[in-house]
């Protein structure tokens, strides 16, 4: 059986990144954000009581534990709105301790990626996280093989070493 997120995070004792590459996810727990968000709503940076919880606190306690916490998004352009969205509230992940950078596609043609998101644990235990064609969940896979953790390993460095920080990214 999968672990959570929590679970897995919480298991993390060096290291935990996560590699996004689908330009839409269609999580249903989001989808009251966005319609917030296309009407105008905007978190304020000063009051953090209000941003999206639990996933920040969890991510406050992995960082404060000593665990480096890094994402990296690959991103068509022009951007489309999720994509802005997402930009637009990534601030609160980086003020959670997360380190962020984003890719433009175009500049990640030459790199070899896995076919599925994932978050890479220690640089030993794989989660991928699966969705369908329109960007729904439709599960998870899990993986301890040595080979398939250093793919994704290479690969997240690989979109790392030519990601943009987020503060310095500004979506087409």
């Amino acid at each position: 059986m999968a672990p959570t997120y929590r679970e897995l995070l919480t298991s993390a004792t060096t290291s935990a990144v996560h590699l996004e590459m689908r330009d839409v996810y269609t999580v249903e727990s989001e989808q009251e954000r966005i319609a917030a968000w296309r009407a105008g709503h905007r978190y304020d940076p000063a009051d953090r009581a209000s941003w999206w919880r639990p996933w920040l606190d969890l991510i406050v306690e992995t960082v404060e534990r000593g665990v480096d916490v890094r994402r990296a998004r690959v991103v068509s352009e022009p951007v489309n709105e999720y994509i802005r969205y997402s930009h637009a509230y990534a601030f609160t992940n980086v003020a959670a301790g997360e380190r962020l950078r984003w890719l433009p596609r175009a500049m990640a043609s030459d790199l070899a990626l896995p076919g599925n998101d994932f978050w890479l644990v220690d640089g030993r235990l794989v989660l991928f996280n699966l969705f369908d064609g329109g960007g729904r969940p439709t599960g998870v896979e899990v993986s301890e093989k040595p080979g398939v953790a250093e793919l994704c390993a290479t690969a997240f460095d690989a979109v790392w070493g030519r990601g943009i920080d987020h503060q310095d990214y500004r979506p087409a």
